[in-house]
């Protein structure tokens, strides 16, 4: 605190006068000394002088002087003298300098020591010696006798330490008084300090420099008004600024606001009230004042208050035009924010048709070349244009509704910018004519609508014209003007690109789906074994590799496949279909399911090797399920690479995950496949699909797997197409993810009185006996016409089997779609078919065979081979499908 009021005007005065006290005491002191030391000397010189003169001429002396003995007399009475008198010493002395009398006895007789000269011409002498007693101050003055004549002389005087001794005792008085005045002097200077201290707020001298420097700042320089009004309504300051402002007087200060001329009645009420005001604008002439006013006793200061005030009036102006600016640039923001969060175009249109309302316009039209919507190349003209959207603050404008199809005139500015690139501005619409020609009926009502403006800016991106942005404005707004037109171009540019964006994506997912539903099954092959249904949704970002089929196979037998490609777009739709078109070409050689699918690892794996220099994306990671169902038998046999396993669904309604050994994903190769086979009662659901069915970022994979499981499951006899359709409502969202295909297939049992078989002894005469009973049995079924054919079909496949395979033989003849005959044996040879030269005795067996047969092959069991043909029925003859079993019929497990 000391430290920091020494820095204080006020504390800095305090130290100078303290300093000036101390100084002005001291040098009093000091001369106090000196005037005493001088007066005590003087009296000590007066004192010896008026002693020794008193002495030289007392009566008796000079009697005593002629005596014998001068000293017996003046001796005592020189000492009664000295003690009377307060001298140290009275001497007597003759003219020559030898003592009558001395204090010290022993010193009588001897020389005096001092000057006697001056007093033997009869001066008075006074002088300091070193004598007897010491450092001494002596007066020696003559004694003369009647004649005049010096006869004797008398010194008197006083030690030195006598004489100060006599100024020591002095000291404290002269001391004590000055350390009075100071003392009085400190304190009087102190209470000045303190109300200086007051005064000035304990400011620094460079502080209060830079307080009055401000002052004066306020005062003349600051470019606002500042005026301070005490708590009795008087102006007691008023700067020069606040002067110009409201054209005050130079003699303002001191008078009452309320009579101070020229100042508007709000105003002078606002600072004759010392409200508290933040920004309020007042009229001051032609002036708008921004006025603000605050009290300033909030510090302890005194009670008023000190205003503020601000031109306003260029300000205005300027404020309004920023807001108008910030405004735009908020709508750009938005533009950008909110238009083209899609790859769709009317969705875009639509962003763009809903963003400028209602700030820019009432209502907005999007037009686009109706190429522009399919995703093509738009035409030069525009003719065949579209309203792709239409929004605005009412419902019931005139403009025409969303997708409606235009061919504009050329007189109208939509046709005039689409043709030029450059936006049409259309201020005034009841006095415009060209845009009537279009619709003269729909402008009429869009004038007595209160639609009064239009802006026509061109969709552009890339070089291309792919419609034009109507913007209308009604009576919420003014005209519109050229400013407006430069804020409709960046808005429409900023959505141009969105629409282009949307178109090129249009154009592209529509190849990419075209090209992948054409290597999808685009119909269902004929077949009694299952009841198909299927579905295939594409990905919201674009197709993929998800694929299905359904492929019938010898025997009445159908082969399911469901497959799944890593990855989106052309890459993955073309490798989908590679892999389809495998699967097809493996399934025509019959292999069961573990070896296809190592036939279809071992292909991918030779893709990726060729692929490898060519592109980074490769087909590993692909998934299929493969598997067989046997109509005859009620067996389903499959096995799995990488991919889910199906779900059943049991005719009574509950559903079940079989245990499928999960094979390694396509292309990876080291691992070989498992088979899994199982027994379906007749009416099972067999229900395929791909991962993008039950997966979801949302969700697990298990979350999945139960939603699948509480869609399929509880809905006994529910059709195939119905089982579809409920699955993908419950799972997926509105715009999936990923690409979903999914596959319901219901079996079927091939009835027993179309199925025969016969067990044929490996003897050449049993054809003979084969023949007669497949004749027999092709009566039965009404297809004795086709007995010829079909016991040379049998004759030359079981000759074969007796001739070139191995016991047991086993005939089966089966009646469906076509009439189908096998023969299996325990032989694993396989026969080929061969052209006989005309030489040749035998080796046309198969030749007639394939001949006469729709076609024929061999497929490969456990216990061997078997060997097939069928034969084409006419459409007349073909069995019908067998009805399934309804949900209370049980099912038959006998024949598993």
């Amino acid at each position: 605190m000391i430290s920091k009021s020494t820095r204080s005007v006020a504390g800095q005065v305090l130290v100078f006068q303290v300093a000036l006290v101390v100084l002005l005491v001291a040098c009093g002191v000091f001369a106090l000394i000196l005037q005493s030391e001088r007066d005590t000397s003087a009296e000590a010189k007066r004192r010896s002088t008026a002693v020794a003169q008193t002495f030289a001429h007392s009566p008796g002396v000079l009697a005593a002087l002629q005596t014998p003995d001068p000293s017996k007399i003046l001796q005592p009475l020189t000492e009664a003298a000295r003690r009377a008198a307060g001298v140290d010493f009275i001497v007597v002395m003759d003219t020559k300098g030898i003592r009558y009398t001395h204090p010290l006895p022993d010193r009588i007789g001897k020389r005096f020591v001092g000057e006697i000269g001056p007093s033997l011409a009869g001066k008075v002498y006074v002088e300091s010696v070193n004598g007897p007693l010491g450092r001494e101050v002596q007066a020696t003055v003559p004694i003369e006798n009647a004649d005049s004549d010096v006869v004797a002389l008398v010194s008197a005087g006083m030690k030195v330490k006598n004489v100060e001794s006599q100024l020591a005792r002095q000291l404290p008085i002269i001391l004590g008084a000055g350390a009075g005045a100071l003392a009085l002097s400190t304190g009087v200077t102190a209470l000045v300090g303190r109300r200086l201290r007051r005064q000035t707020h304990s400011l620094a001298p460079d502080e209060m420099t830079l307080m009055y420097e401000h002052h004066d700042t306020v005062l003349h320089s600051v470019r606002e008004g500042v005026l301070i009004v005490a708590a009795d309504g008087r102006l007691i300051l008023a700067n020069d600024e606040a002067r110009r402002l409201l054209e005050l007087p130079s003699d303002v200060e001191g008078r009452l606001v309320s009579e101070l001329p020229g100042l508007d009645p709000e105003t002078k009420e606002l600072l004759d009230s010392g409200r508290e005001a933040t920004d309020e604008v007042h009229l001051a002439g032609e002036r708008l004042l921004a006025v603000n006013q605050r009290p300033t006793d909030r510090e302890g200061g005194p009670k008023g208050t000190v205003v503020t005030l601000r031109d306003s009036t260029e300000l205005q102006a300027v404020t309004g035009r920023a807001e108008v600016a910030r405004e735009r640039l908020r709508l750009l923001y938005d533009a950008g924010l909110r238009i083209g969060t899609t790859l769709d175009v009317l969705r875009t249109a639509d962003e763009l048709a809903r963003v400028p309302i209602p700030r820019f316009a009432d209502f907005v039209t999007v037009d686009l070349a109706d190429a522009v919507l399919r995703g093509e190349e738009p035409a030069p003209t525009a003719t065949d244009m579209r309203r792709a959207a239409v929004y605005g603050i009412q419902d019931d404008h005139p403009l025409s509704e969303q997708g409606r199809l235009f061919d504009y005139l050329p007189s109208t500015p939509q046709a005039r910018g689409y043709g030029s690139g450059r936006s049409q501005l259309v201020s005034d619409l009841p006095t415009a004519t060209g845009w009537r020609v279009q619709d003269p009926e729909r402008a009429k009502a869009i004038i007595d609508y209160g639609i009064h403006s239009l802006i026509t800016a061109p969709i552009q991106a890339r070089g291309v014209m792919l419609g034009m942005a109507n913007f209308w404005r009604a009576q919420h707004h003014e005209h519109f003007n050229e400013e407006d037109l430069s804020l409709a171009e960046e808005l429409v540019a900023r959505a141009a690109i969105s629409i282009d964006n949307a178109r090129r994506y249009t154009r592209e997912h529509a190849l990419a789906v075209t090209l992948q539903r054409s290597l999808l099954p685009q119909a269902m092959p004929e077949q009694n074994a299952l009841d198909i249904a299927y579905r295939y949704l594409p990905a919201q970002s674009g197709v993929g590799g998800d694929w299905f089929d359904v492929i019938p196979l010898p025997g009445s037998r159908v082969a399911l496949a469901v497959g799944d490609v890593v990855g989106h777009g052309l890459h993955a739709a073309a490798t989908m279909g590679r892999l389809r078109t495998a699967v097809h070409n493996f399934s025509a050689l019959d292999l069961p399911p573990d070896e296809l699918l190592s036939h279809l690892d071992d292909l991918v794996g030779s893709i990726d090797q060729n692929e490898a220099a060519e592109s980074a994306a490769g087909v590993v990671g692909a998934t299929c399920l493969y598997g067989i169902y046997d109509p005859v038998t009620r067996r389903y046999v499959m096995a799995r690479a990488g991919h889910l396993a199906p779900a059943l669904v049991q005719p009574d309604g509950t559903v079940t995950f079989p245990d499928v050994p999960a094979g390694p994903p396509l292309g990876l190769g080291g691992m070989p496949f498992q088979t899994a086979e199982l027994c379906l009662a007749e009416g099972t659901q067999l229900v395929l699909y791909t991962d993008g069915l039950i997966e979801d970022r949302r969700r697990d994979l298990d979350v999945g797997m139960e939603l699948l499981r509480d869609a399929l499951a509880g809905h006994p006899g529910r059709p195939p197409e119905e089982t579809c359709q409920d699955v993908l409502d419950s799972l997926l969202p509105e715009r999936p993810k990923d690409d979903v295909a999914l596959l319901v297939a219901r079996t079927r049992e091939l009835p027993p009185d179309r199925i025969a078989d016969w067990d044929v002894a490996p003897d050449p005469a049993a054809v003979a006996g084969m023949r007669g009973a497949v004749s027999r049995r092709l009566e039965e079924w009404g297809l004795s016409e086709f007995g010829f054919t079909m016991e040379l079909i049998l004759s030359e496949l079981i000759t074969n089997a007796i001739r070139y395979g191995a016991g047991p033989i086993h005939v089966r003849l089966i009646h469906d779609r076509t009439l189908i005959c096998e023969v299996a044996d325990a032989s694993s040879t396989s026969p080929h078919l061969r052209y006989a030269a005309t030489t040749d005795e035998g080796g046309r067996g198969l030749f007639l065979v394939s001949q006469m047969a729709e076609r024929w092959g061999t497929r490969y069991t456990p216990q061997g081979k078997v060997i097939w043909a069928e034969h084409a029925l006419p459409e007349a003859l073909r069995q019908p499908a067998p009805t399934p079993p309804g949900a209370d019929t049980p099912p038959d497990e006998d024949a598993c």
